[in-house]
């Protein structure tokens, strides 16, 4: 694509994010919610796709601990793009770490391309769940797994005038969908062996620890560097959002797909 207009994340959110969940990640639970989701699914030698990357984090973590033969991150936003590269540079793993700025829509790989297809807290920004997984199930090789974690919604239907609020707050470009959507969408793909683990009582418990790290160890730091306008709006978002993670309208978690050896 050309030189990116699409930017959600500037400097200063991403500099907050990282500040809360570790150099390369921006959503929840780093590192450790990587190896939940992927557990139990050998990465060695492997080729791995991450859809929506990011700032590169766990495409080092894959490089660095689960022995991958390559990975493949793509996102749609050139900034992001540049800071995976430095990542990568960073920790010397441009061998293993590949990285491409996309247009919005189909992927755009050959059918069997990859061994594993994941994806963390990104998905929430695509629409078309059902064509999502139809692509994900044609560039994966038979036999191989998608596993993921993203942010689903507890309702069907109307979000409650607090999930509302807080979707409004982030004021990102958000198109969740509940479990039953995502179960129906892979299964409709071709994928067995589905798994959908609710991840909400764990990241209602965690956010408070965020909040109260943005409003006292990390308040001082992150206001002289982001200003403190900008940290109060954080901190009601993380209000905001700990009040539809308690309605259970906010729902991390964790995704899991099987493509058959054969048809």
């Amino acid at each position: 694509m050309s030189e990116a207009t699409i930017q959600e994340y500037d400097e200063n959110l991403m500099a907050l994010l990282e500040a809360i969940w570790g150099e390369g990640f921006m959503s929840p639970g780093g590192t450790a919610e990587v190896d939940r989701y992927l557990d139990g699914i050998d990465l060695s030698g492997k080729s791995v796709l991450d859809i929506g990357c990011g700032l590169g984090g766990v495409d080092l973590h894959l490089a660095q601990h689960h022995d991958v033969a390559r990975v493949i991150g793509i996102d749609i936003d050139q900034a992001l793009i540049q800071r995976c590269d430095q990542l990568a540079r960073k920790y010397q793993a441009t061998k293993q770490l590949e990285f491409r700025c996309v247009e919005p829509g189909p992927l755009p790989f050959k059918p069997a391309s990859f061994d594993i297809v994941t994806s963390k807290d990104s998905i929430i920004h695509i629409t078309d769940k059902q064509a999502l997984s139809q692509d994900i199930f044609r560039i994966l090789e038979p036999g191989g797994w998608f596993a993921a974690s993203d942010w689903l919604a507890g309702y069907e239907d109307q979000p409650s005038a607090e999930m509302q609020a807080y979707i409004d707050a982030e004021g990102l470009d958000f198109n969740l969908a509940s479990a039953t959507i995502y179960a129906e969408a892979l299964q409709a793909a071709g994928f067995v062996d589905i798994g959908i683990v609710d991840r909400n009582d764990w990241y209602q418990q965690q956010a408070r620890v965020e909040r109260e790290q943005l409003a006292g160890a990390l308040s001082e730091g992150l206001a002289s560097k982001l200003g403190t306008d900008f940290l109060e709006h954080q901190i009601d978002i993380w209000n905001k959002m700990i009040i539809a993670l308690d309605q259970g309208q906010l729902r991390p978690t964790h995704l899991r797909a099987h493509k058959p050896l054969s048809p």
